[in-house]
């Protein structure tokens, strides 16, 4: 109870007393019946003062309501020892009423009080118990993901080498396919198309190798148009579209003059456009858009697929963390990390389409017109 409340209770309890000596001042005393009643009646705030305020309430009301009464006690004075000393009992009641049910109070109230702060105590351990839990999990959580990333840190090396041979007996042999098709030759551009995509090969086993290791990607300082990234991977997957009949539509300004890491940007737009093919159901939709949002470029890739769960959407990034069968969980933990060196990010959400939504969120000043010259 507050305060402010306990004075009022305590004023009323005032009062009643009050009124009860009044009303025995003022009945005549062969009104036995009603004076009956009124003795009684006086037990209630005193009660209830014991009840609210412990022993010193209960003390108090109980003197009070005995003052109260002494009036009454003149009105059995003429009629002998026996009718006074049967009314001046009734004050020691009182007393012992108060005293009594005040001790009892005021023990509880002390009960109370040892009982909250335990409870307390037990609440703030139960806390501290909490968070010790959750980091305790949290350090296992990273335990396993640092065991996995060692695990993986070993069968990539055994990777890369198995590779790396058979990449470089590739490339030999499309270079002598390139002697033999000259440069003007319908074909040729499937040359260059093998050459492009065996050296990215190349330095995506060298990325996938630095981010087990935990080192940074080097930066190959090979500036695109976003136009003419899209352009190719586009090209690359045109096979994956066509065998799910998936329509897509692309946005991109031929003309725009934003240029980005090629390299960096063919392997996130793979990713994600790969993503996409394996969401959408046959003849689905996927679109690629470019834009701006103040001094930021944004490349957007929607599809209307089942999309991203919100729940999920927080997990999606996390290494070896997949929601597709056959999946490593390595893609989008891969491009998150080659978008966040060129100093973006990528944020997921719901498309228009009905799907899910990646936007490359990008920096204007990516790329410059010294990178332009130095790719050209």
């Amino acid at each position: 109870m507050k305060p402010k409340t306990k004075w009022i209770v305590f004023f009323l309890l005032l009062a009643s007393v009050a009124a009860i000596g009044l009303l025995h001042a003022l009945t005549p005393g062969h009104l036995s019946l009603y004076h009956d009643t009124y003795r009684r009646l006086s037990y209630f705030p005193i009660a209830i003062g014991a009840v609210v305020f412990g022993l010193w309430g209960g003390v108090s009301l109980a003197v009070l309501s005995c003052l109260a009464f002494v009036p009454h006690l003149f009105l059995f004075w003429a009629r002998g020892p026996e009718a006074y000393y049967s009314e001046l009992s009734e004050i020691a009641f009182y007393l012992a009423a108060g005293i009594v049910i005040g001790l009892i109070s005021s023990r509880e109230n002390r009960l109370r009080e040892k009982y909250k702060a335990l409870s307390e105590k037990l609440a703030a351990s139960y806390e501290r118990l909490h968070e010790q839990a959750s980091r305790l999990l949290e350090a296992e959580r990273q335990l396993g993901q640092s065991q996995k990333l060692s695990m993986l840190g070993h069968v990539s090396a055994s990777l890369a080498h198995e590779l790396k041979n058979p990449l470089a007996s590739i490339k030999g042999a499309a270079e002598i396919l390139a002697d033999e098709l000259p440069q003007g030759h319908p074909k040729h551009e499937f040359i260059d198309i093998m050459r492009s995509e065996i050296s990215r090969l190349n330095h995506s086993v060298e990325d996938v190798l630095n981010y087990c290791r935990g080192q940074q990607q080097e930066s190959r300082s090979k500036q695109e148009s976003i136009a003419g990234i899209i352009h190719q991977v586009v090209s690359l997957l045109e096979a994956r579209f066509e065998e799910k009949s998936i329509a897509l539509s692309v946005q991109a300004d031929p003309k725009d003059d934003f240029w980005v890491d090629e390299p960096s940007m063919i392997q996130v737009l793979m990713n994600i456009l790969l993503n996409a093919v394996d969401a959408v159901g046959t003849r689905g939709r996927i679109r690629v858009e470019v834009g701006r949002r103040e001094n930021m470029r944004l490349v957007k890739i929607s599809d209307d697929g089942p999309g991203i769960d919100a729940a999920k959407a927080e997990d999606i990034f996390q290494s070896f963390v997949t929601f597709k069968e056959g999946g490593t969980g390595l893609g989008l933990s891969i491009s998150k990390r080659m978008i966040e060196s060129l100093g973006g990010k990528i944020e997921i959400g719901t498309s228009n389409l009905g799907g899910a939504l990646f936007t490359i969120v990008l920096p204007e000043q990516t790329g410059s017109d010294n990178q332009r010259i130095a790719s050209a």
